[in-house]
């Protein structure tokens, strides 16, 4: 086998691997297994509903693992888009609300573009603090997940908190609902399934151009593959990593509005639904590659909708299906670093013998 079949194979090997652990823990629980997976499978892929439904989940992962591509590349860690999709959402939602008396033309991609720049500006944080102090960019993302999550647990509870909510008494924490004119369309009449799929699919296709085609993009990538090297050939090393960090954030921004503009139209707790984690496993089984990414995402949507089926049809727990997800990522990195230091090489071309010329 070649090396490209063989790092095909192997994240493939990886997952399989982990479903087999998994196994193993719902035999422990009294559960069969066979019976739980496939429910997993029929979940997400055994029906209409749950296709487009894989497809919704789809959505945000691709997006989030766009900016972890990035970011990646330029080898340095996001482990903040869960803050970013959360100030993307909180951007969309008052933004949306603020300009409601625009038309859905102009409304739909200024929001988009909004939250865009609030969640690359979350980015842009850790970024520049990377850039100018050394800081770890790995600790004030994660510092900054948690910041975003108090301040959106704030404004919904006060400043964007439904008026209706207030009114009834019920204090909800909630904002109001957005104007219809700021809903993506629905690609499928009846599914949730919206615009934003096609859009995140455009996006994968731009950032491929982006990292493979451009300077800016060439310069992102030598200076995640040598950076010694690409200091010495004059790049400034930490403002491109400052920049990987700001378009990650921009495009985990990004996730957050779709969500609101595409499928709950308003701003609820808990709305990064852990895309920002699993954003990341995607990635990585992607092989940190843009086109790459959309099946990848595509598996991982499957298997949060199949998950959801699969806990409610054998009552597993959802703390289970959060393990799984551990285990997944465990072995696809395992698998990573497996592909790198094990893949077979290339045979080197044998010389020409002398009486091959004659």
């Amino acid at each position: 086998m070649d090396a490209l079949g063989f790092g095909i194979l192997v994240p493939v090997l990886a997952v399989l691997a982990a479903l087999a652990v998994g196994a193993i823990v719902l035999i422990a629980m009294g559960v069969n297994p066979l019976t739980a997976y496939t429910t997993l499978v029929v979940g997400a892929l055994g029906n209409f509903s749950g296709l487009t439904q894989s497809v919704v989940k789809a959505t945000p992962l691709l997006l989030v693992g766009l900016g972890i591509v990035i970011a990646f590349r330029a080898s340095v860690i996001n482990i903040g888009a869960e803050g970013q999709i959360m100030v993307g959402a909180l951007a969309s939602t008052w933004f949306a609300l603020a300009f409601r008396d625009w038309p859905g033309l102009l409304l739909i991609p200024a929001t988009l573009g909004v939250s865009f720049v609030a969640g690359a500006a979350w980015g842009f944080i850790p970024g520049i603090l990377k850039a100018r102090l050394r800081v770890n960019e790995i600790l004030s993302t994660v510092m900054l997940n948690a910041i975003a999550q108090q301040l959106m647990n704030y404004l919904l509870r006060h400043v964007l908190i439904d008026p209706a909510e207030v009114a009834a008494g019920t204090f909800i924490a909630q904002s109001e609902r957005l104007p219809a004119v700021a809903w993506l369309p629905r690609l499928i009449p009846q599914t949730q399934m919206h615009a934003g799929a096609l859009l995140a699919v455009i996006l994968a296709v731009a950032v491929y151009i982006f990292l493979w085609r451009t300077t800016i993009g060439y310069r992102i990538r030598a200076v995640g593959l040598n950076p010694d090297a690409s200091r010495y050939a004059g790049i400034p090393v930490p403002s491109y990593q400052a920049l990987a960090l700001t378009l990650a954030g921009g495009f985990a921004g990004l996730a957050g509005a779709v969500e609101i503009l595409g499928v709950h139209h308003r701003l609820l707790e808990g709305i990064s639904g852990g895309y920002g984690f699993t954003g990341i496993v995607a990635a990585l089984f992607g092989k940190l590659h843009p086109l790459g990414l959309i099946p990848a995402s595509f598996l991982f949507g499957g298997l949060l909708v199949g998950a959801d089926k699969m806990q409610r049809a054998v009552q597993v727990p959802s703390a289970l299906i959060d393990a799984l997800l551990g285990v997944v990522v465990l072995f696809v990195v395992g698998s990573d670093w497996w592909v790198r230091h094990r893949a077979p090489r290339p045979a080197a071309a044998e010389p020409e013998s002398e009486a091959a010329h004659g």
